[in-house]
């Protein structure tokens, strides 16, 4: 369904799982939101850097120039047949979120893109299927730390201005989860690969629901693998369960988030 299926399958990955770990779990990275989550602090760009409303209102296909901070790393890999190097990351500033796709990485440096490092990035404006990306990029590691806090989107789901979030960690509180059904027809509270055709390992899909409306979720296993709390947590739940969810607000043909926490209530 998703074009990480379609391009990545035919590569040798090494995946990371800093994305769910990180927001997760993490002593030291509370730690440094508490220091870096200042919102009366400065996001001050360098000369030539765009602001994230420049960068919203460039057109696609040109070039841009950014400054934002790693959230999460969604993968590294090689390409067997170019021997290219890259990665796929989550990162934002204080005023929106950016997805940099297959960005040029060596893994040595996708070791060094810890949670809340600061990078430039120059590439080029991409978009496919609502999904606003930077890809054919490359990037510098620079002074600076900051890790965002979860925005609470809950109110927000199925209408327009959600997408002026796109990318962001945010936050859905009090759903409901709702069921799906598996291939035999079967209520289930989740499946493997959107059409429950899949296996363990792969992207995990489940319905919740808020305000008599259902929504569709994801546990992306290139984010989030299936040794993750996350991925664990929604093979666990069952059809209303009452969750709390963290995660990063991917879109595909509409909202489509890929959730990095769930807590039942």
């Amino acid at each position: 369904m998703k074009k990480f299926k379609a391009l990545l399958l035919s590569f040798a990955m090494v995946l990371a799982l800093t994305g769910c770990g990180s927001k997760e779990n993490n002593d030291n990275a509370a730690d440094v939101k508490t220091e870096s989550d200042d919102s009366n602090a400065a996001d001050v760009k360098s000369e030539g850097v765009m602001t994230h409303a420049e960068y919203i209102a460039a057109a696609v296909d040109t070039e841009v120039v950014i400054e934002a901070y790693v959230q999460a790393k969604q993968s590294w890999w090689k390409d067997s047949t170019s021997g290219k190097e890259q990665a796929t990351v989550y990162a934002q500033d204080k005023d929106g979120a950016y997805f940099l796709y297959n960005m040029e990485c060596s893994e040595a440096d996708y070791k060094k893109l810890t949670e809340g490092t600061k990078i430039k990035v120059t590439g080029h404006k991409a978009e496919w299927s609502g999904e606003v990306e930077i890809v054919d990029a490359t990037f510098e590691i620079m002074e600076g730390n900051y890790v965002a806090k979860a925005l609470d989107v809950t109110d927000l789901l199925g209408k327009d201005d959600l997408v002026k979030h796109q990318n962001e960690f945010v936050s859905f509180k009090g759903m409901t989860v709702a069921p799906s059904k598996d291939a035999d027809g079967n209520e289930v509270a989740y499946l493997y690969k959107w059409d429950g055709s899949g296996q363990e390992g792969d992207d995990l899909y489940f319905n919740v629901s808020v305000n008599d409306q259902v929504y569709n979720f994801t546990v992306e296993s290139y984010l989030c693998g299936s040794d993750t709390d996350v991925y664990k947590a929604v093979k666990n739940l069952k059809v209303g369960d009452t969750v709390d969810m963290e995660g990063f607000l991917y879109w595909y043909e509409g909202a489509n988030p890929h959730i990095t926490s769930v807590t039942v209530k």
